[in-house]
């Protein structure tokens, strides 16, 4: 990471599961017609605010604040215990550039309430079902929602999805190919067209 890299905007986001008949299920909201994230479907969370910031605490701590104060805000729902997943480094070309954390957190039972400015809709579903919205074209993902969705499609139940976080793994993005090419350390995602393909290392 690069002296510049470190002084980007943080934010966190929140991976939420539950377990259903088939295995278990994730929390994604779309986002309304405006803004960086128009229209897509994403976990919730949110840029790092001076409220959750503390003195000598870590940005991935920093950034731990932030998702569970933003996921209590945006679908009304309170999570504590947060695992660490990842961090995602922003490509060079991205317009704005944001440093992200996301982690994975059990659902708590009650039922979510979206707030009406931030969420235009809500659905739990498999990350299976949520890969096959977006290859259909009706759901719009951006690179980091659709790699995690990816990466926790291979696990049964929410208990080994957990198992999967507890070290940051750190994504360090670059764009090729006009924008259709993304790379990481751990693999290359081809989204010249629908379905989208990764290929690990």
């Amino acid at each position: 990471m690069t002296t510049a890299d470190a002084d980007l905007p943080l934010a966190g986001t929140v991976v939420l599961l539950r377990s259903s008949p088939g295995g278990f299920e994730v929390l994604l909201l779309r986002r309304p017609s405006r803004g960086s994230f128009a229209d897509a479907w994403v976990f919730p969370g949110g840029k790092v605010e001076p409220g959750d910031r503390q003195a000598g605490a870590s940005d991935v701590e920093d950034a731990h604040r932030a998702a569970a104060r933003e996921t209590a805000e945006e679908v009304g729902l309170v999570v504590d215990d947060l695992v660490p997943l990842s961090e995602w480094q922003p490509p060079a070309e991205a317009p704005v550039r944001i440093r992200t954390w996301f982690f994975l957190a059990l659902a708590p039972d009650a039922e979510a309430s979206p707030a009406a400015d931030e969420v235009v809709e809500l659905a739990w579903t498999t990350p299976a079902e949520a890969l096959a919205r977006h290859a259909a074209g009706e759901w719009r993902l951006f690179p980091p929602t659709w790699l995690t969705l990816h990466r926790l499609s291979a696990f049964a139940d929410v208990d080994a999805a957990l198992a999967s976080g507890g070290a940051v793994e750190l994504f360090q993005t670059q764009v090729r190919d006009g924008g259709r090419v993304f790379g990481w350390a751990q693999g290359t995602l081809h989204a010249h067209t629908l379905p989208w393909r990764f290929e690990p290392v």
